[in-house]
């Protein structure tokens, strides 16, 4: 098929960086790179005993740095070695902001690759008459699979489930800060689609979308800089947190911050499934104004609330309580259930979920401890956040926890790679009492494999409470806090990694890893199993999932009358 080719800068032939790094070069920047990680990473012996995967045995890896025939397959083999710890919080990125992308958006569908969004101006029906819930098949002559399979090797993630659906994104968005040769693609895409219900396998070509400068070597010397969206975190990011407690920021950072390939609705303010029917809207009409989509419906003779929590960052955290607290005391008095949606969540902010937290358990519980990996760096940080807490005459409570926690600090300092005990990060203690107004009744929580970071903690803690049941898949395993360092100095490479692990209330014993309070790759299991990606789903607007949760919370207020 014909196709008129974008315009595309005449920069992008050319490339950024004119000669290789000398081997010297790069194995520097490489054991710099494990440096960091052995430094800085705390889920190690997690990682070592689970996968077998000892990030100190460097080794084969240096063998394979040392080889590498050019600067591009350097960046290959540090991007493997950072995904092979299989840490949703761990990354690593190459300076450059070239993107490759096509029209549509792909996923994982009963098992498939399917398109689940297209955009009809730049993909006429005229020319391309494959629809939304259509299979693809193969991409330039490569079945979907096998090309799954290559692009799975750099996927940063926890659970298996969500590194091969975050694979399936990159199909039609190419990222080089991910893949290292995102570039090197031709004008156009041709994919073979399976239209729904043919058998016939029919072939569309489809130009690639090309901005930014790909960098095909770094150099010797130190290239341009380049500013890389990643997981870092500053204070900047909370405008209410006290100055106290702005040296301990990084450590409240439980978010994946979000890419070019992402699955649909990932931190998204609605929902990917359809409402249910009768739905009362209460927020979520205004995205200005409102943090969460809420409101009410009757099923099953009863009155059901619906709130949906779509990340745990919101841009001002004390509006965002005041309204949820407002819409919790809504719901108490006018519902005989609540329903909370913390589905392709992609985390935020530690103490915001613990506050929300408060207002959805009545009584005493156990929040989710952090193990920190201890530096230099954190003694001197909760030095000075104690030391400015005194200063500014915080309350008590908040001086006594940087008392323990400094103590705590000091204690792990000494020990060889040391990692704290669960600690609390928001109050003094682990114990926490719920909020002046809190819901009371029967309460559910939908979770997916993207429920990510902090909201892999917020249905942990639920359900170490017993307080909630928990309905559709497996969490991310995303647990821990995010760091994020330069570790390249000759190839800008920048890295992100695990700086503290979530601790639960209780082991957790599962069939596919060692029975541990951790959330990290074990994540949250739901008590009831159902899984939204069907082409069923993806074409009725969820439908079926929402009939289902439905179903299972009437059935679960029906046990609790």
């Amino acid at each position: 098929m014909k196709t008129i080719l974008p315009v595309v800068a005449l920069l992008l032939a050319a490339g950024v960086g004119r000669a290789q790094l000398t081997v010297d070069q790069r194995e520097f920047d490489f054991r710099a790179l494990a440096s960091h990680y052995v430094k800085h990473y705390a889920p190690y012996e997690w990682k070592r005993d689970v996968f077998g995967f000892d990030l100190m045995d460097l080794r084969p890896w240096l063998e394979r740095v040392r080889g590498a025939k050019d600067d591009l397959e350097f960046y290959e083999i540090c991007s493997l070695y950072v995904t092979a710890l299989q840490d949703t919080h761990s990354s690593f990125s190459v300076p450059s902001r070239f993107v490759a992308s096509l029209p549509l958006h792909l996923d994982i569908y009963d098992g498939k690759v399917v398109v689940d969004a297209l955009s009809r101006l730049l993909s006429p029906a005229d020319n391309y008459p494959f629809e939304i819930g259509d299979e693809v098949v193969a991409i330039d002559g490569v079945p979907a699979e096998a090309m799954l399979q290559r692009l799975m090797r750099h996927v940063s993630a926890g659970n298996p489930r969500s590194r091969l659906r975050r694979a399936a994104q990159w199909l039609a968005v190419r990222p080089q800060s991910i893949l290292p040769r995102a570039h090197e693609i031709g004008a156009e895409a041709e994919l073979a689609i399976r239209r729904r219900g043919a058998s016939l396998v029919e072939s569309y070509k489809i130009p690639w979308t090309k901005s930014g400068t790909p960098v095909v070597k770094a150099g010797p010397l130190p290239s341009p800089r380049f500013t890389i969206a990643h997981s870092g975190f500053s204070g900047a990011d909370l405008p209410e947190l006290p100055e106290y407690l702005r040296p301990l920021a990084e450590l409240y950072n439980e978010k994946v911050t979000l890419g070019p390939a992402e699955v649909l609705g990932y931190g998204a303010l609605n929902p990917v499934y359809a409402r249910p029917a009768g739905f009362q809207q209460r927020l979520g009409l205004n995205p200005a104004t409102d943090f969460f989509v809420s409101g009410t419906y009757a099923a099953g003779g009863y009155r059901i609330g619906l709130i949906r929590i779509p990340h745990f960052s919101p841009p001002n955290t004390a509006a965002a309580l005041r309204q949820f607290e407002s819409e919790i005391a809504y719901m108490e008095a006018n519902t005989d259930g609540l329903i909370v949606d913390v589905t392709r969540n992609n985390g935020g902010e530690t103490c915001y979920g613990e506050e929300l937290q408060r207002r959805l358990i009545p009584y005493p519980f156990r929040a989710m401890g952090r193990e920190i990996r201890v530096t230099t760096r954190w003694v001197n940080q909760f030095t000075i956040a104690l030391e400015l807490g005194r200063l500014a005459d915080a309350p008590e409570h908040v001086i006594r926890m940087l008392e323990s926690n400094l103590a705590s600090i000091l204690k792990t300092y000494s020990e060889n790679r040391g990692r704290t005990g669960p600690m609390p990060l928001c109050t003094e203690t682990l114990d926490r009492q719920p909020a002046r107004i809190a819901y009371t009744k029967t309460l559910m929580v939908l979770i997916d494999e993207f429920s990510t970071s902090a909201a892999d903690a917020f249905p942990a803690v639920l359900q170490d409470a017993q307080r909630a049941v928990l309905f559709g898949m497996r969490s991310n395993g995303a647990g821990g806090t995010v760091g994020s360092l330069p570790t390249g100095v000759y190839s800008e490479s920048l890295a992100s990694h695990t700086a503290a692990m979530h601790h639960r209330k209780a082991p957790i014993v599962t069939s596919e890893y060692p029975t541990a309070n951790y959330v990290e790759n074990i994540g949250v299991r739901p008590d009831i199993y159902y899984d939204y990606m069907t082409v069923e789903n993806l074409l009725s607007g969820g439908r079926r999932f929402t009939d289902a949760f439905t179903a299972a919370m009437v059935e679960d207020i029906r046990k609790n009358r």
